[in-house]
C-alpha cells in the first residue's frame, strides 16, 4: 500500500531530490567562499614573506612577522581541510540525489527490494555528507576566529613599522 502511494506520487521523488540539491548548492557556495579565503591567505603570506626579508635588522618586527607567518600557515592548512570536507559533502549530496532518482525509478517499475536498498544507500551517503558539511563549517568558524586574531597582530606590526619610520630606519 505504501509503495503504491510512492509510485503514484511524483512529489515523493521530487522531495528526495530537492533536499540534496539545496544542500549541494550550499556546499558549492561554501567551497567558493573557502577558495577565496585561501587566495587571500596566499596573498598575505607572500606579502609577509617579502616583509620578512626587509626586517632582518629589526628583531622585534622580524619576530612579529614570523608569528604572523605561522598563523597564516595554520589558517591555510585549516582552509584546505575545510575545502576538502566541503567537496566531500558536495559530491555526497550529488550522489545522494542520483541514488534518490535511481531508487524512484526502481519504485516506479515496482522493483521493490532494490528501491529499499537505494533508500538506505542514499540515506547513508546523505548522513556522511551532512557530517562533512558540518565539519567544514566548524573549520571555517575556527579560521574566521584566527583571521580576527590576525588583525591584532597586524596592528602590532603596523605600530612597529611606524615606530621605525619615525626613528628614520
Amino acid at each position: 500500500m505504501q509503495t503504491q502511494a510512492l509510485i503514484n506520487s511524483p512529489f515523493a521523488i521530487l522531495t528526495a531530490v530537492v533536499a540534496p540539491a539545496v544542500l549541494t548548492n550550499a556546499c558549492s557556495v561554501l567551497a567558493l567562499g573557502t577558495s577565496n579565503r585561501i587566495a587571500r591567505v596566499v596573498d598575505r603570506t607572500r606579502v609577509v614573506t617579502a616583509e620578512l626579508g626587509a626586517a632582518e635588522d629589526d628583531p622585534k618586527l622580524y619576530s612579529l612577522l614570523e608569528e604572523q607567518l605561522q598563523l597564516l600557515r595554520q589558517r591555510g592548512h585549516l582552509l584546505v581541510r575545510s575545502l576538502r570536507f566541503a567537496y566531500v559533502a558536495l559530491g555526497g549530496f550529488a550522489t545522494s540525489a542520483l541514488v534518490a532518482v535511481i531508487g524512484g525509478a526502481f519504485t516506479h517499475f515496482e522493483i521493490l527490494h532494490i528501491h529499499q536498498i537505494a533508500a538506505f544507500i542514499g540515506l547513508g551517503i546523505g548522513a556522511v555528507s551532512v557530517i562533512a558539511l558540518a565539519a567544514a563549517c566548524a573549520m571555517m568558524i575556527r579560521e574566521t576566529t584566527m583571521a580576527i586574531d590576525n588583525l591584532t597582530e597586524e596592528a602590532q606590526i603596523y605600530s612597529v613599522v611606524q615606530d621605525r619610520h619615525r626613528r628614520g630606519l
